[in-house]
């Protein structure tokens, strides 16, 4: 027999004002899976998370938790999920021991239950040397896997990631990727919004691309990168100054204008067919044209190249932002605030 659905969202909408964050969106989400929202800032991502999360009721159309409507049992939904916001909400006037055996009894645990609990955390989000040290004296990475953490002293049915390992160091980032995989292998279904496409490379069961309040592609990682089909042939030059050389040299030679990602030295061009010829060709074309380059050559579609067919544009390059949780709007639109803090969107179990 089939699992029902973690998540079904039908023409969901959403405004503020002139702004129309969610415009029609739909989307479902297999339970036990991990499922990646990707998406430019201003997409909609994190306007749709807080939705389902039950901190801003839709405009149009339904969204349904584990077959609990958002908007019409916010209660029944609150018990199964748990979310993890973009930015660290900790107390610093506590350790880090303290945080979460605070948080674990605003959940429902006893004394010991919530101590007990907190020390496995603590040793799974290797916290436990620093456990006695007060969260301001947390480094980022520290403060992200405490914020975590928190969210898991209760195993959620479903956990929002909106944005998990932005501005982390690689170690950290490598922590928490583990992490997700060893809750989705104990059947926790994870939706994690991510701009680093080899998060969702590495993480996603399936991806969704969301832009303008839309989705607007959706499958898994190989699935997308066949929707851009061929190959692509990649340019790396050697200075800046010769990109208008470069991208006029390449237009001439296949007719394709080259894209630019978020690297300002690297060019590619979709390839069709004869892969090999156009790269012998342009090899040619850009000496010619007195281009000097550090690399060239071919390879397979990347989630980088679907997302610059899909919206136009590269992605963002991921850096922390000191604004305020409840201050900044969803995706920095302006919006009231959210009503809650991150943790507090899941009621006690019973």
């Amino acid at each position: 027999m089939n699992q029902p659905a973690a998540v079904r969202v039908q023409g969901l909408v959403k405004r503020f004002g002139k702004t129309v964050a969610l415009d029609g969106a739909d989307l479902e989400v297999a339970t036990g899976t991990v499922y990646g929202l990707l998406g430019p800032n201003g997409a909609g991502k994190t306007t749709l998370v807080r939705v389902l999360a039950t901190l801003l009721r839709p405009d149009a159309g339904t969204a349904e938790v584990f077959g609990h409507d958002v908007a019409t049992q916010a209660s029944a939904v609150r018990q199964r999920i748990a979310l993890t916001g973009q930015f660290a909400a900790v107390d610093e006037l506590l350790t880090g021991r303290e945080n979460l055996q605070m948080f674990g009894r605003l959940l429902g645990l006893d004394v010991r239950a919530a101590a007990r609990r907190a020390d496995e955390l603590l040793a799974r989000f290797e916290l436990s040397e620093a456990a006695g040290r007060h969260a301001r004296t947390y480094s980022g990475g520290m403060r992200r896997r405490l914020d975590l953490a928190s969210s898991l002293l209760v195993r959620p049915q479903l956990l929002f990631l909106d944005e998990p390992t932005t501005g982390l160091d690689p170690h950290s980032r490598v922590t928490i990727w583990d992490i997700v995989r060893d809750l989705a292998e104990a059947g926790v279904t994870v939706l994690l919004t991510t701009q680093y496409l080899e998060e969702a490379d590495a993480l996603a069961d399936r991806i969704a691309v969301i832009d303008h309040g839309r989705v607007i592609a959706e499958g898994t990682s190989d699935e997308l990168k066949d929707h851009v089909g061929g190959q692509v042939l990649e340019v790396r030059l050697r200075s800046t100054a010769d990109r208008p050389a470069a991208e006029a040299a390449l237009l001439r030679l296949d007719g394709t204008a080259p894209q630019f990602g978020r690297d300002p030295l690297r060019l590619s061009v979709q390839v069709a067919h004869d892969g090999l010829g156009l790269l012998t060709n342009a090899a040619a074309a850009l000496r010619d044209a007195g281009v000097a380059l550090t690399d060239l050559g071919l390879r397979r579609p990347t989630l980088d190249d679907v997302f610059l067919q899909l919206t136009g544009a590269p992605p963002e390059d991921p850096q922390p932002r000191e604004t305020s949780a409840h201050a900044a709007g969803p995706d920095g639109s302006a919006e009231a605030p959210a009503e809650h803090d991150a943790r507090h969107v899941r009621h006690n179990p019973g």
